[in-house]
């Protein structure tokens, strides 16, 4: 306290002078309508910058509960994209009360291996949220991988850049089919094999996914060819792919679950038991 009072007495002169210099600005600014007009001028762009400032901050410290919802529509627009028989949605005609073929959950990748011969993805959705294994996994540039194994949070997917998955796979243009099969060496590439030479094959067309997935919706962007050899063991055609997806930078992805497979799957058992 006494410190207090010291400091007050030792500027006492100088707290004065602040004092009438802070009345005089007053007196000026009430009896001069242009100086009021200069004063609310200023103190508006001041604190009208500070709220901007303010807003931007609250934007920022937001965007994760933005990006949540913006994932959230992603997966119903994927959902409803993916149960039609084409690829062009048309939302006067779609009837959000028919059983949907292929369902689709979202969830966000918080671990991913890109550097070893078998890799593996984790995710932050598991069992409470629907998932299983053998589902499909993309994301807004194309296919990433399938689940493998799950928890009741998490759940882990077999990259596509491991040498131990096999998907089926198809060029776009002419509907040969092969099987998609990462060799192991570049993460920016994966390889499409036993395509058979009868394709007609062209450096730049798109691979997609084929019909033949019981996982995957047909025609899910996968890559551009980018080379073609020829398998002189085979004589089937090794298509060298370079992958839309950059498999080293992965957020959200969208799980897809194919509500038919296992009726599909058990009548094709049953035809060849036959």
């Amino acid at each position: 306290m006494q410190q207090i009072l010291y400091f007050f007495i030792k500027n006492s002169y100088k707290l004065l002078f602040l004092l009438l210099l802070g009345i005089s600005f007053a007196l000026i600014i009430k009896s001069h309508s242009f100086h009021r007009s200069e004063y609310i001028n200023s103190a508006n762009n001041l604190t009208g910058g500070v709220y901007k400032n303010i807003n931007s901050i609250n934007e920022y410290l937001s965007l994760k509960e933005k990006n949540e919802i913006l994932a959230e529509e992603n997966a119903r627009l994927k959902e409803l994209l993916f149960n039609k028989k084409d690829t062009v949605l048309k939302f006067k005609k779609l009837k959000f009360n028919e059983a949907l073929f292929y369902t689709v959950k979202k969830a966000k990748v918080i671990k991913n291996s890109y550097n070893t011969k078998e890799n593996y993805l984790t995710i932050n959705a598991g069992e409470k949220d629907s998932i299983r294994s053998s589902m499909g996994v993309v994301n807004e540039k194309g296919i990433v991988g399938i689940i493998e194994k799950t928890s009741k949070n998490y759940a882990t997917i077999i990259s596509i850049l491991n040498t131990r998955l096999k998907i089926n796979a198809k060029i776009k243009n002419s509907d040969h089919f092969g099987s998609l099969n990462w060799d192991g060496k570049n993460v920016g590439y994966i390889q499409l094999i036993d395509v058979p030479r009868l394709a007609n094959i062209k450096k730049g067309d798109s691979i997609v996914t084929g019909a033949d997935s019981d996982i995957f919706p047909e025609n899910i962007p996968i890559g551009k060819i980018d080379k073609v050899f020829i398998d002189t063991k085979t004589n089937y055609y090794t298509i060298n792919v370079r992958l839309f997806n950059d498999m080293t930078a992965l957020g959200y992805v969208y799980i897809i679950s194919n509500s038919h497979k296992e009726e599909k799957q058990k009548l094709e058992k049953e035809t060849l038991a036959k």
